[in-house]
């Protein structure tokens, strides 16, 4: 009996060591492929909605994140301010989004900053809850916190001095990430984008990380924590540099007014990735491409409805037969005077897990001017 409660123990001490160490593997194994992902969970939760198909006609202060250039087309010439909060993965991640744009030089350029951070907290760190002689103490378990952070600057104005048509914006990104007291990162990134407006229909061209956005990795664990890694079999992760490789998006929209006061907006997206191959709609061994597509009814742009499909996967079946999935999302908003509140339910994770997840945002501007029509 003794023989087997020590083999317990010791494969408790085990899988209880690996909690942290887990979180720090990940990095390391995803990187290359799955670099600063907390980016691509999108802010507003209009653009979630829509299936964050919002790269053509974006023209609020999220713009500086979906497509910069779309900054400039604001139509409040006065500081609009947009924040954002949703709990993911049944309440485990805590994201939030926070951002100001102002327009400048007679409105025909805009600058905007914008904080963003997905966390996710109170994580036991259990690399000391055995003591020497074999012993748990509980009192050696502290909380820690893995986080990601990402600054953004952005600048938006019109192509031409005597045409509206044309607008082009960038982003320069600072991301910082942080896991407890064992490792952190810093990285610098550059997005662009460029904007159409037609008559009748929007175009929009968004391309992240251009140059590739560059993570240096510092690793920080004592020589006690090192040694209880090396006892249990574990590999000590070096320090390292994690590549986030371009991201293109191309979206076409148009806007048309209805009967009775409603009007209608649509935006397909086709989103270009570039780090191997992802499970997408088209996928090879350099780049996969995946389709988007939002939905926005409006009543006198007081009252919004909206409709988004993305992530289009081939899934298989118990039987390994093969079938394709979708992520669907919906959404509410209502503007009232200088505030808009939008809502989204929307599959950040997989919908076949439950992990669908409520998404609130607000828009304020300090000054309304008038508002135009269109998406």
């Amino acid at each position: 009996m003794a023989f087997i409660c020590w083999n317990i123990i010791h494969f408790m001490k085990k899988i209880l060591l690996l909690v942290p160490f887990i979180i720090l593997t990940t990095i390391e194994i995803k990187a290359q492929t799955f670099s600063n992902e907390f980016l691509s969970i999108g802010v507003g939760a209009r653009a979630q909605a829509l299936g964050k198909s919002v790269i053509a006609t974006t023209d609020d202060v999220t713009a500086s994140f979906w497509n910069p250039s779309g900054l400039v087309r604001n139509v409040h010439d006065d500081w609009q301010f947009a924040g954002m909060h949703a709990e993911l993965f049944a309440g485990v991640g805590k994201f939030d989004y926070l951002a100001a744009t102002k327009k400048i030089d007679d409105n025909r350029k805009a600058v905007s900053l914008s904080l963003i951070r997905f966390g996710i907290d109170d994580i036991p760190n259990t690399l000391n809850l055995f003591e020497a002689d074999g012993s748990i103490n509980f009192d050696n378990v502290v909380p820690f916190s893995a986080a990601d952070y990402a600054f953004l600057g952005g600048y938006s104005q019109y192509l031409f001095k005597d045409s509206d048509r044309w607008t082009v914006g960038g982003n320069l990104k600072v991301v910082y990430r942080n896991i407890g007291p064992f490792a952190n990162a810093f990285g610098f990134g550059v997005d662009g984008g460029i904007q159409y407006w037609g008559e009748k229909w929007k175009l929009g061209l968004a391309v992240s990380d251009i140059t590739g956005t560059f993570n240096a990795w510092t690793f920080n664990f004592t020589e006690e924590e090192k040694e209880v890694l090396q006892l249990t079999d574990n590999e000590l992760p070096e320090n390292s540099i994690e590549v986030t490789r371009p991201k293109a998006t191309l979206g076409i929209g148009t806007y048309k007014q209805l009967q009775k006061g409603f009007g209608l907006a649509v935006e397909g997206s086709i989103i270009a990735t570039f780090d191997g191959k992802r499970n997408t709609l088209i996928k090879t061994d350099q780049f996969s491409v995946s389709p988007g597509l939002g939905a926005e009814i409006d009543y006198k742009q007081f009252a919004f409805l909206r409709f988004g499909l993305s992530n289009l996967q081939q899934d298989t079946d118990i039987n390994t037969t093969p079938f394709w999935t979708v992520d669907p999302s919906l959404g509410l908003g209502v503007k009232i005077k200088n505030f808009q509140l939008d809502y989204a339910f929307t599959d950040i994770g997989d919908q076949r897990n439950g992990t669908f997840s409520h998404v609130f945002s607000l828009l304020f501007n300090l000054q309304s001017k008038a508002v135009k029509e269109g998406f």
